[in-house]
């Protein structure tokens, strides 16, 4: 038995202002001393990066980071366990990233058992321009300890 392994996946464009904000909470969280079975990366817009990453069978657990419209509060966070249906899915797209599109090259490169978690942040703008808004750049210390324990709470479920 051992601890799940775990990717944390931070994905977004930094030049869609609140849409950074997966990329910037990666970038905290890999100052963070996480065990050597747990990977934190900024994939940015890196779609099919992240699909052959997550299709490689390495991870138990991915936990994707991105901003979400869920039409709620800009700043507010949330978990979900995001759909993997991929039918009509087009494929992964090498400059953009949209989690659908990723699932759907995950399936087509032969899938994963991996678990997928997304810890969502509902965006202010993110229209053009660099910079999170007040209300997602307030939200980011939150999103890391959120992750945080996620990652401890996946990692205490043991594998076989």
């Amino acid at each position: 038995m051992s601890a799940a392994r775990v990717l944390v996946a931070g994905v977004g464009n930094v030049f869609f202002k609140d849409d950074a904000f997966g990329v910037e909470v990666a970038e905290r969280l890999a100052r963070e001393p996480f065990p050597a079975d747990v990977r934190v990366a900024d994939f940015g817009i890196r779609g099919v990066h992240l699909a052959y990453e997550i299709a490689g069978g390495a991870y138990d657990v991915v936990v994707f980071v991105d901003a979400v419209d869920r039409r709620a509060a800009p700043g507010e966070l949330f978990v979900i366990e995001p759909e993997r249906d991929v039918a009509g899915s087009p494929v992964a797209d090498a400059h953009s990233m949209e989690l659908e599109n990723v699932f759907a090259h995950v399936a087509r490169l032969g899938g994963t058992t991996a678990r997928f978690l997304l810890v969502g942040c509902q965006p202010a703008d993110a229209g053009d321009g660099m910079g999170l808004s007040p209300a997602v750049a307030a939200a980011v210390p939150a999103a890391v300890r959120l992750v945080t324990e996620l990652v401890r709470k996946q990692r205490s479920e043991v594998t076989v």
